[in-house]
């Protein structure tokens, strides 16, 4: 397969040599969303063609001239065992369905089976094969602590264990069709991991993404499914909605968490069913999109609240990526840094400045709500404030003090006292230390942080150095009165 190429999506095989059930089965999963079908009268043609490409689950007739089922399905598990294979038959016979699953058969159908019976099973041995590919996958990155695809996270920098783990299970489900939730804090990179994930899961379409926060119900269903002309006023021409341009490929919804009421009725109907209508059109078309979805909302608790349906939050769980948040991988920090200097620099068409110590410094203070976008752009502002070859070190301290979160007013570093139970001390049962304590545990903790350097633990404070200086050489001097 050369780099151009589109490798074809995994396919369900009907094999029987009458055509007018092969016609009937493909009718059935295609009205129910399945994907990728392949019919074939001739059985012969079976193995042959699962050499030469990925195949999903087998139906299987169990009786057909010159190559029966019967024979056919020990090669098939054999060969193939992470393929399932469904046996159909018009004999109902005991003896005869236990030889077969004896054989290694997913399930065993009797003739004539009924629509939604048959859905349910191949939909079901997808399922089980999905879930057979997604253990393998993560029992190989666990005993190897390789990736196989490492080449499509190289947008995410990180030597972070946390990370790594996350990667691994976004490679063991990234081939299935099932949806994804990405969750995270603002900043972190969920919408890169979409983009991971459609790489990897090699699907024959597009990524398409669409922020749903500015997106209101009517403006929901008309970007999402699209509309014939004249299904409104001012709708002059027909529209083809995003996930009919996404086909067989990727729809990414960001910042679902907003999305009204009404509009998550129609996500979840769409999930469950595979089918949409155009506005203005009775005739439903069928979606073969894998939607992946994403919010730094906290879905839980607005399910509590009501304010985000059960149903749609548990078929959204069916895998779920959470992404942690920058202040709980902080080997991440100086990597991000180095990557964002050399990447400022080139932007703005500078030398790539030196990076201080004190710059490293600095960043290990801080708690970073925005994450790696706020890093981002701290370090491009501090480039583009600096001289030629320099970084503005005074910028990364702004921005520090800017977004250090309570206790601390923004801009001026200076310390403030909560008077409604919220601080730091809720909580605390017994005896409350004294001001000589905390002084002394802050000033110790601020010095730790800062390895020793008094000028930025003075900065962590919200004092000056010489008022630190003041105050470490007061408790010297009470410690050498103690000790006399």
């Amino acid at each position: 397969m050369n780099a151009l190429s589109v490798p074809e999506d995994p396919a369900v095989v009907l094999v029987d040599d009458d055509p007018d059930i092969l016609m009937l089965a493909s009718h059935m999963l295609r009205g129910a969303g399945v994907g990728e079908i392949i019919t074939l009268e001739q059985s012969r043609e079976l193995l042959p063609l699962m050499a030469r490409r990925e195949v999903s689950a087998v139906v299987l007739d169990l009786h057909m001239p010159t190559l029966g089922g019967a024979r056919l399905l020990p090669q098939i598990v054999q060969h193939h065992p992470d393929t399932p294979v469904i046996v159909m038959t018009a004999t109902e016979e005991v003896s005869t369905a236990v030889g077969c699953m004896k054989d290694g058969a997913f399930d065993f159908l009797i003739k004539p089976v009924e629509e939604n019976r048959f859905v349910a099973c191949v939909k079901k041995a997808l399922e089980w094969r999905d879930l057979r590919r997604q253990v393998g996958a993560l029992k190989r990155s666990l005993l190897t602590g390789r990736l196989e695809h490492a080449d499509a996270f190289a947008a995410i920098v990180t030597v972070s264990p946390k990370m790594r783990a996350v990667f691994g299970y976004v490679e063991a489900i990234a081939s299935t069709g099932e949806p994804v939730l990405i969750t995270g804090e603002t900043g972190v990179g969920k919408e890169l991991i979409a983009e991971a994930l459609h790489r990897i899961s090699g699907r024959g379409g597009e990524l398409v993404s669409v922020n749903a926060a500015g997106l209101d119900d009517s403006l929901f269903s008309d970007t999402l499914f699209g509309h014939k002309k004249g299904a409104y006023s001012g709708a002059d021409d027909s529209r083809t909605g995003l996930i009919a341009k996404a086909g067989r490929g990727t729809l990414f919804l960001d910042e679902i968490g907003d999305l009204g009421q009404t509009s998550q009725v129609k996500l979840l109907r769409l999930l469950q069913e595979r089918k949409y209508y155009p506005l203005g059109s009775d005739v439903a078309k069928v979606s073969e999109a894998r939607i992946l979805c994403a919010t730094h909302r906290d879905l839980d608790a607005m399910m509590d609240e009501g304010r985000f349906r059960s149903d749609l939050y548990f078929r959204l769980q069916v895998h779920r990526v959470e992404i942690p948040p920058l202040r709980e991988r902080p080997e991440d920090i100086a990597l991000l840094a180095r990557h964002f200097l050399v990447e400022a620099a080139r932007s703005l068409n500078r030398e790539v400045p030196e990076a201080p110590p004190m710059l490293f410094t600095l960043l290990a203070s801080g708690s970073f709500p925005g994450n790696v976008r706020q890093l981002r752009s701290m370090i491009f502002d501090a480039v583009a404030r600096g001289s030629d070859g320099e970084v503005s070190l005074e910028s990364i301290r702004r921005s520090l003090r800017a977004s250090s979160g309570n206790g601390v007013e923004k801009g001026t570093g200076a310390v403030v006292v909560p008077i409604d139970g919220e601080g730091i001390f809720r909580g605390l049962s017994g005896r409350l230390p004294t001001l000589k304590e905390v002084e002394r545990d802050l000033i110790a903790e601020a010095l730790h942080r800062s390895g020793g350097n008094q000028g930025m633990a003075a900065t962590y404070l919200g004092i000056s150095r010489q008022a630190l200086n003041q105050r470490l050489r007061k408790k010297r001097e009470g410690e050498g009165e103690g000790e006399g």
